[in-house]
């Protein structure tokens, strides 16, 4: 490793990289390619309004696949961008299995975000549970984005897609969902 020395200042080596080309697999002949035989990107989207549901985190992995499933088929490699419209619920991925989970995040958000009258919030004009539903929305963030492969989502096996509901009335929400890949 050499160093070089500026007037006292102490730069890094030079970063070397080395690249390897592949070629391109042969879809016809290679049963373990995920190149498309056109090798052209494809793009699809859809908007999905999910149902109403009440206060706290929701799995809608399966509303969403159905929806989607068509589309989603055509594509062997690619990416799901997944887009919540609105500011008070968000998007998260977490367990899909024990509902208990859902019960406890619900739980944990509750108390770090104060709630109510007394809580310090200006922003009330909709509501005291308005302000800390934005705030919660901004903790998990309004979007997803998640790995296609061979036609299907590519979360883990424990892995599934929410919606959580930061707002005491129940509210249709919408959800873009743009497909982009091979």
């Amino acid at each position: 490793m050499t160093t070089i020395i500026f007037s006292g200042v102490v730069a890094p080596p030079t970063l070397r990289v080395r690249s390897v080309f592949t070629p391109a697999a042969n879809p016809a002949t290679d049963r373990g390619s995920m190149a498309s035989p056109s090798g052209a990107p494809k793009w699809a989207q859809k908007t999905i309004t999910l149902p109403p549901q009440r206060r706290g985190c929701h799995l809608i992995t399966p509303m969403i696949v159905k929806e989607i499933r068509q589309d989603l088929s055509g594509f062997n490699c690619g990416l799901a961008h997944v887009f919540l419209q609105h500011t008070s619920a968000s998007l998260t991925i977490n367990e899909n299995y024990d509902p208990d989970v859902q019960a406890d995040t619900e739980t944990f958000l509750n108390t770090i975000v104060p709630e109510g009258r007394s809580a310090p919030w200006r922003h009330t004009m909709e509501g005291p549970d308005d302000m800390p539903a934005h705030i919660k929305s901004s903790m998990f963030g309004c979007q997803l984005t998640i790995p296609i492969t061979k036609g299907k989502l590519s979360m883990g096996t424990w892995q599934g897609i929410w919606l959580c509901e930061h707002r005491d009335a129940p509210t249709a929400r919408k959800v873009v969902v743009t497909l982009n890949g091979i």
